[in-house]
């Protein structure tokens, strides 16, 4: 058991019966009453992110995550199947674990977070970026790089997302998987 004098950003730790990562924390020594800690607490699972008060020594229970590197193999149902790249043991999240699963390519590598004790997965991190080709949008016009207009196109995994004018068919761009908006047109 630990207690507040460990806290540092990024620790995982069980509160209230969940899994939650400090994303900020500050001592706080009033001049009546006790000292505590005012933190802000992200839920593993959800994301979900809150304000949270803890009296100064109070004990907390640590929890250990293990971060491991995994390629994404294929899709059945709500099922997603990947494969460990070092041991090559494969395992299957639901659809509702990973950050952008629109976005995700077969053989694209993620990062899986397990929790260490009961060796379960709890979420799934892509990369900041991914390079998709377009397979669909309306044709382009020269000449409209100035504008700031947008069109759909449709992505090789099915997702839609808004490109400049110029991207055609066949095109690969840069997807950011955080916010599923167009970065860049990739050069071969």
């Amino acid at each position: 058991m630990a207690t507040t004098a460990d806290f540092r950003n990024g620790l995982c730790i069980e509160h209230n019966g969940e899994l939650w990562t400090i994303v900020e924390f500050q001592h706080v020594k009033p001049g009546k009453g006790p000292a505590f800690v005012r933190t802000k607490l992200k839920n593993v699972k959800t994301g979900r992110v809150i304000p949270n008060t803890f009296t100064s020594g109070v004990k907390i229970n640590i929890q250990r995550l293990e971060r491991r590197q995994y390629q994404y193999l294929y899709r059945d149902g709500e099922d997603y199947y990947f494969m460990n790249t070092e041991t090559y043991e494969q395992i299957f999240v639901e659809e509702s674990m990973i950050s952008a699963p629109d976005l995700l390519k077969e053989g694209d590598i993620v990062t899986i977070s397990f929790h260490a004790e009961t060796e379960s997965p709890i979420s799934v991190e892509m990369p900041a970026y991914v390079t998709l080709e377009v397979t669909y949008t309306e044709p382009g016009e020269r000449g409209n790089t100035a504008t700031n207009t947008f069109k759909d196109a449709t992505l090789e995994t099915g997702a839609v997302v808004k490109v400049p004018l110029f991207i055609n068919i066949g095109d690969k761009i840069k997807v950011d998987t955080r916010s599923h908006e167009y970065s860049e047109r990739v050069k071969e």
